[in-house]
């Protein structure tokens, strides 16, 4: 077994998810790559508080969003930028109660709220975070659409 937080050794995702050992984490990858073929990329965070290798989804360039395992249970980031701020509130009612407490509990910064998760048992936050990746990557193809 490897050290989280030794940057001087990436693990590969087989070893993350031994790491880690909670099905939900291995169910978010499975869902990533199936639903957005996202490439996953490990790198390795200096945050006092995130300290350690992180998964990153992404798409197009753009970060769906970061995963941090620990044993047992993994946080993640989500970010909801200007791009996606309008049909992440339009949706808000329709989420659940931690969700929107997260929502509206995270200041907005620079036109985006970085939310951040934890995940130990299967929720309907987890659903309502999915949903919230959903428009991200949505929100993506317009732009590269509008550009053309």
């Amino acid at each position: 077994m490897f050290d989280i937080e030794d940057k001087n050794y990436c693990p590969v995702i087989k070893e993350l998810t031994e790491y880690v050992d909670f099905s939900l984490f291995n169910e978010l990858i499975s869902y990533m790559e199936s639903e957005y073929k996202a490439q996953v990329k490990i790198e390795y965070s200096g945050d006092k508080v995130l300290l350690g290798w992180n998964v990153k989804f992404k798409k197009a360039g753009r970060t769906l969003c970061t995963v941090y395992p620990r044993k047992g249970y993994y946080h993640m980031l989500l970010i909801v930028g200007s791009k996606e701020k309008q049909r992440t509130e339009q949706l808000l009612p329709t989420l659940s109660s931690e969700f929107q407490k997260i929502y509206n509990d995270t200041k907005e910064g620079m036109g985006q709220r970085w939310m951040l998760f934890d995940f130990a048992a299967r929720t309907d936050l987890y659903d309502d975070v999915l949903k919230i990746i959903r428009i991200r990557r949505e929100s993506n193809l317009k732009s590269v659409t509008e550009k053309k």
